[in-house]
């Protein structure tokens, strides 16, 4: 039981709102019921940056999924932007029609970018993950790697994080 409770990551908070914004295969806004917008970094992904090979169909697929839809996003941190990053969870596509605030979400997004292959899970922060979160996401890229699905398709991809690296030398 010791073992059980040291490896979960509590989430200090969830979050509320409606997706007004994608600005990357990782990061929306979304607008709390007081109005207010937040910047969300999805938990436990890399996703490919602008410019970067795939990285419009990431955007994109983001997009497809959570624009203007109703999400919650499990939260306990901010990142040196001052985004939230968290889990966001999402009703999934077509499962509740027309699309309500109180449709039950159970689509982890972040594990459908990597599903697809159109993110790498973000293994420099997976210890924030829960264990099972983080044996899903591990999982999760092995399959898309091994179906050539996504930016798994390129003979050598490179990570968004070597992307960055090798764009700011």
């Amino acid at each position: 039981m010791t073992l059980a409770i040291a490896s979960a990551v509590a989430y200090a908070d969830t979050l509320s709102g409606r997706v007004v914004a994608i600005s990357d295969g990782d990061t929306i806004t979304v607008l709390d019921t007081s109005d207010k917008q937040h910047k969300i970094r999805l938990s436990g992904i890399d996703a490919p940056e602008k410019g970067q090979p795939f990285g419009d169909r990431s955007k994109q697929h983001l997009s497809d999924l959570l624009y203007d839809k109703a999400v919650a996003v499990a939260w306990k941190k901010y990142d040196r932007y001052g985004r939230i990053v968290g889990k966001v969870m999402v009703a999934p596509p077509n499962s509740c029609r027309p699309a309500r605030s109180d449709c039950p979400k159970t689509l982890d997004v972040g594990l459908a970018q990597i599903t697809v292959g159109l993110a790498w899970h973000y293994q420099k922060y997976a210890k924030e993950q829960t264990y099972e979160d983080r044996e899903r996401y591990a999982f999760a890229e092995l399959e898309s790697k091994a179906k050539h699905v996504g930016l798994w398709q390129d003979e050598e991809p490179v990570a968004p994080w070597d992307w960055r690296h090798f764009k700011h030398q």
